[in-house]
């Protein structure tokens, strides 16, 4: 059960977004209704006109050590449940900074 997978030319990341937290950082895993895993993520910015996906792109780049601007919102962009494209090939040592983002409750 995993937040992320392989794509032709990077991987895909699924986010459940939990805009106007007290703090910043990502927490346990998620599972909606269809069985699709999501990672939780806080931000301390509200959620509008787009200011909360620019910031958890911002957070998630600097977190994975890769330029924001390889990080792409594919699906979400008004939801809580977001999903990411990250240009860049699923290697071991991104499947290992992505593993590290789970904070176990």
């Amino acid at each position: 059960m995993t937040f992320y997978e392989s794509s032709k030319t990077g991987c895909i990341v699924r986010i459940k977004l939990s805009p106007n937290a007290s703090f910043c950082g990502f927490g346990e895993l998620f599972v909606n209704a269809d069985g699709q895993t999501y990672l939780k993520a806080y931000i301390t910015v509200a959620p509008e006109k787009g200011k909360a996906n620019k910031e958890i792109i911002k957070v998630l780049a600097k977190e994975l050590g890769i330029p924001k601007q390889k990080i792409e919102l594919l699906a979400g962009a008004t939801t809580h449940l977001k999903k990411f494209y990250i240009n860049e090939g699923l290697t071991e040592n991104l499947a290992q900074k992505l593993d590290n983002l789970i904070k176990e409750s």
